[in-house]
């Protein structure tokens, strides 16, 4: 998924001096170091003498509008398949990966692809993190360009604060300009969607998988021998089942909803996904007055899932994807979930707030066509998610009052 300017007219004052003995003298900006005052642009200076400080003529509007719709529909059609009532349709990734290959992979060379603003992605950091995985599999972080693609640039000059964070850098394995050549590297070829997570095998120069879900099964439970925390179990057998129901709640509803609300091309497709999105939200909300987490007592996959969505609902996709029923930080809850998860080591550094409002107002252009970036509220903050968060009484409570 890559997510997937106004230049500021300054007006300068004029500068005079004065004097008992002489008029006052006009200062040029040349004698004072000021710039000068910017000239209007042509396209301005041609509206006003079209039509003066009035709105443009209601057949130039209606002709825009027309304009802007058919480009808008074209590029939505690129960006986001939909079927006939306008509704997102998110397209299957093409490298899938078996529980059974999971032996065999244990003993391979193995880079992850990722990208900082894709919340399928940020799954696989968050599992690599809380397993101890830095050291057996490396990553390569790229950057979204302008064009929706993926892209590996030179960020050596940008200060890092934090030797855990991870930033958007260079192809370190296959020395690649962008994922598409990564891709079109591999025995075989390949001309589909170059998407982010994807794993692969540099000893065999293919790819392994790009499908998120496969991924962290696999380095839950397939590279233990190398984990640093192997006793971390996220689907441990006797919660399988729940993680599996969730799973199926979640992933249509709120990992996909909200990409469903912000990508629908009608207004009856956004209506049915932001009505399903809200609802399961509060679903959840209220299921976690009793649970500390959606299984229970025990971090699972299905809340790794959930939490990259959460981490980007305030500052994106509640503006962004028009998924504005409610903040996150109004669900009491689920904004306390987040910020225990969020709290758990490990965690914090796999989540760049920045990044990921770059990645999507920077780039998602039909979406957002001015480019320009809003401030991210206090609830999207990441020292807003350091507040303390008392979920780890929420199951207790509840069993001592079944015990009275």
């Amino acid at each position: 998924m890559a997510v997937c300017i106004a230049s500021a007219q300054l007006n300068f004052p004029s500068f005079t001096t004065k004097s008992p003995s002489f008029a006052p003298r006009h200062v040029s900006a040349k004698m004072s170091n000021q710039s000068p005052k910017p000239t209007s642009s042509i396209f301005t200076s041609a509206t006003k003498l079209l039509w003066g400080p009035s709105l443009p003529p209601g057949l130039l509007i209606s002709t825009a509008r027309t304009a802007w719709s058919t480009v808008w529909h074209l590029m939505m059609t690129q960006l986001a398949p939909s079927d006939s009532s306008g509704s997102y349709t998110r397209p299957t990734s093409q490298f899938r990966l078996d529980p059974t290959q999971f032996p065999s992979l244990a003993s391979s060379d193995l880079h992850l692809y990722v990208g900082l603003p894709c919340p399928w992605a940020h799954r696989t950091l968050l599992v690599r993190a809380l397993k101890g995985l830095d050291d057996a599999v490396s990553v390569s972080v790229a950057s979204p360009g302008q064009d929706g693609s993926w892209e590996f640039k030179d960020n050596n000059n940008v200060p890092v604060r934090d030797k855990d964070k991870l930033v958007p850098g260079l192809d370190k394995v296959n020395r690649c300009r962008n994922l598409m050549e990564v891709y079109k590297s591999r025995s075989g070829g390949y001309d589909g969607r170059c998407t982010v997570p994807m794993l692969w095998d540099l000893r065999k120069n293919d790819v392994v998988c790009n499908e998120s879900y496969d991924i962290i099964e696999f380095f839950n439970s397939g590279l233990n021998e190398f984990a640093r925390n192997p006793n971390l179990d996220l689907t441990p057998p006797e919660l399988k089942g729940k993680i599996q129901s969730w799973n199926q709640i979640v992933y249509p509803k709120v990992n996909n909803g909200v990409y469903r609300c912000g990508f629908a091309q009608s207004q009856e497709a956004y209506d049915r996904a932001v009505n399903e999105l809200f609802s399961t939200l509060d679903e959840i909300e209220d299921h976690l007055g009793s649970n500390r987490y959606l299984c229970g007592e025990r971090l699972t996959l299905a809340d790794v899932c959930l939490f990259t969505t959460l981490i980007r609902f305030d500052p994106v996709y509640n503006i962004l994807f028009k998924c504005t029923k409610k903040k996150l930080v109004e669900y009491t809850n689920l904004y306390g979930y987040l910020r225990d998860i969020y709290q758990i080591p490990g965690v914090a550094a796999t989540c760049d707030i920045p990044a990921i409002m770059d990645g999507y107002y920077k780039t998602l252009f039909p979406l957002n066509a001015s480019g320009i970036q809003p401030a991210i509220s206090l609830s999207g903050d990441q020292d807003s998610l350091l507040i303390l968060h008392h979920r780890d009484s929420v199951g207790k409570a509840v069993e001592a009052q079944h015990a009275v």
